[in-house]
């Protein structure tokens, strides 16, 4: 799925869409975001070194995993952060790296859904966690 088809998903627009392309394998989310250098999120973190965000890694992983659950989104629910728990930043994320995230739906109550995923540069672990998310009717 490439940002066009995402975008017929996620509620996420420029310059908030941070996944350029998913693929769905069974139960598990795979998406990649090649990080540029231009984000806004960079232009203050840090001068003179870039470093992507913690909270812009867990967002990024977030899309990620929504997407497993675009059945619910198509029917007019737009996806909310509930909670991130057991955050984890091991490697840091510069601009001319791509993440590779992985990441499945753990449980669900209702519409509360709980994912695990992790955010990976060249095959080295760089962000994990438990995100959840709950879905709210478009009005």
């Amino acid at each position: 799925m490439n940002r066009d088809e995402i975008k017929t998903f996620l509620p996420h627009r420029e310059p908030m869409l941070l996944v350029d392309d998913v693929t769905l394998e069974g139960e598990q989310a795979i998406a990649h975001y090649h990080v540029k250098g231009d984000e806004f999120f960079l232009q203050g973190h840090f001068p003179g070194y870039p470093v992507v965000p913690g909270v812009i890694l867990c967002e990024i992983m977030a899309q990620s995993c929504c997407i497993l659950i675009k059945d619910e989104l198509e029917k007019g629910r737009t996806p909310f952060y509930a909670g991130i728990d057991g955050a984890r930043f091991k490697r840091q994320v510069r601009p001319g790296d791509t993440l590779t995230i992985t990441g499945h739906i753990t449980a669900h109550r209702g519409l509360t859904f709980f994912a695990e995923a992790e955010a990976r540069v060249e095959g080295q672990l760089c962000s994990k966690g438990t995100l959840s998310f709950v879905l709210v009717e478009n009005k």
